[in-house]
């Protein structure tokens, strides 16, 4: 995958596209979800104003926080950011390589979102 993915938010949405063109591409469907996010800021404006306020809200990504954890940070995905910054108004700007921390405006909680989460054994407990 490439390492700075970048897109305009003035680029149109793609149509036409197959699953595997929007999924098994160099980006890997980050452009897709960067896309799907777009379209939620049109369909869900209240979620939209809340991500605006840089609220990591809940997505069908992981990486969403709805109370702040006992843990240090939680493990996000890129898919997540990728659909946050759409979901935001944003430009896609994505450094696929290491690790973004973002933290959670209304819980305060930072998430570390990373091409590659760990293990299941070895990720913490969502708890409080």
């Amino acid at each position: 995958m490439t390492t700075h993915l970048r897109r305009s938010i003035d680029e149109p949405i793609r149509e036409g596209l197959s699953w595997d063109e929007l999924w098994r591409g160099p980006d890997r469907g980050l452009i897709c979800c960067w896309e799907r996010g777009r379209q939620q800021r049109v369909t869900e404006p209240d979620l939209a104003a809340r991500a605006d306020r840089g609220e990591l809200v809940e997505l069908a990504w992981r990486g969403g926080v709805e109370k702040k954890l006992k843990i240090k940070r939680k493990f996000g995905t890129l898919h997540y950011l990728a659909t946050w910054q759409g979901l935001r108004g944003q430009d896609l700007d994505i450094v696929t390589e290491g690790e973004t921390l973002v933290e959670c405006s209304k819980t305060k909680q930072v998430v570390a979102f990373s091409d590659e989460l760990p293990e299941d054994d070895e990720l913490p407990e969502d708890r409080e």
